[in-house]
């Protein structure tokens, strides 16, 4: 009797199986918690993509962003890793400095752990730079080298806070940190308002979104790119390399280090434990957003670039970076500490 029935089990099961994967997020709501203040150039980025993450995911669910700023998207990750459900219904957008901090950071150590959490992808490969504004004596990187000046910056663990002590420390610029700042969109408005010179560590992707009248009329300087390669676009631009400021060839390798955050510029995350199958429905999602031609029109229209990382990837990178001789940890953070 049971050998006749075995057949239709089987079948079942196999029906089932599949029927399961198209309903894994129906009715369900997905918060996505974004690490950083509204307005910024995160901020954008993670609402794109959540208009249109449901189209990718079986059931359709709702995707809810909130923001939840501190300590440079440290307090996000905390919450994912500790608090968030881990059945596919929270993720959040990270600074990659969330990433990167607890490894050269002589704070606290975070309640989370930055390998252990589960990168779903990464929008983009971002490249940084350092700039000044408006009547700002500061109009090339070698003055900044020559004359003092105020940088804006957020809080501990941001970029715009390491990059000032990166360029001070390993390049002699004279750059004095202006701290407190909530984020690049309140800096912004301290740069026109005359509070700073300018901010260093800024996306580039960021400025041309925030403020693309600055980059049109030539109304912002910038003074060196950060990145492991130069970017085609500031190199045209007549941008240097931050490399080629930097004299002493035992600090290159600490600065590269700094850098390699870069390569994972709008990281992507799921708590710990969430289970193998559904992390694969998340991050086959990423995958196809990043490449919905609906959605590349858009980020085209708003000078949002896209230069995808699979959550794979991502997490290989992290391992790596985690993986570092500790001579080498050891002096970028003294690089970038105040």
């Amino acid at each position: 009797m049971f050998a006749k029935q075995l057949p239709l089990l089987l079948a079942a099961l196999v029906i089932a199986a599949p029927a399961k994967a198209a309903d894994e997020f129906a009715g369900k709501t997905i918060e996505l918690t974004v690490g950083t203040d509204p307005g910024g150039g995160f901020d954008i980025y993670a609402r794109m993509i959540a208009k249109y993450l449901p189209r990718y995911l079986p059931g359709h669910p709702t995707i809810v962003v909130k923001n939840m700023p501190g300590a440079g998207s440290g307090k996000a990750a905390t919450y994912i890793a500790q608090v968030a459900p881990k059945d596919g219904t929270a993720i959040a957008a990270l600074m990659p400095g969330a990433v990167i901090g607890p490894l050269l950071e002589d704070r606290n150590k975070p309640q989370y752990d930055p390998v252990k959490l589960v990168y779903l992808g990464s929008g983009d490969s971002v490249t940084r730079i350092c700039t000044s504004y408006g009547n700002t004596k500061i109009k090339t990187f070698a003055d900044a080298q020559k004359v003092e000046g105020k940088m804006g910056a957020s809080a501990a663990g941001g970029s715009s806070r390491d990059y000032v002590n990166l360029v001070r420390k390993a390049a002699g610029a004279k750059l004095d940190l202006v701290a407190g700042y909530k984020g690049s969109a309140e800096m912004v408005l301290a740069i026109e308002r005359g509070e700073v010179d300018g901010m260093c560590g800024w996306d580039w992707p960021s400025l041309k979104q925030q403020r693309p009248d600055w980059v049109r009329d030539n109304k912002i300087n910038i003074l060196a790119q950060f990145s492991l390669e130069p970017d085609p676009e500031l190199t045209a631009r007549g941008v240097p390399p931050i490399w080629q400021f930097i004299k002493n060839e035992a600090d290159k390798k600490p600065v590269e280090l700094v850098l390699s955050q870069q390569v994972f510029g709008r990281p992507y995350i799921a708590p710990p434990g969430t289970p193998p199958a559904t992390v694969k429905l998340l991050r086959d999602a990423f995958s196809e957003v990043l490449k919905d031609k609906d959605f590349l029109a858009e980020a085209e229209k708003a000078q949002i670039p896209v230069h995808p990382l699979s959550g794979v990837k991502v997490q290989d990178v992290v391992s790596r970076i985690y993986a570092s001789p500790p001579a080498v940890v050891k002096r970028a953070k003294e690089l970038i500490a105040d």
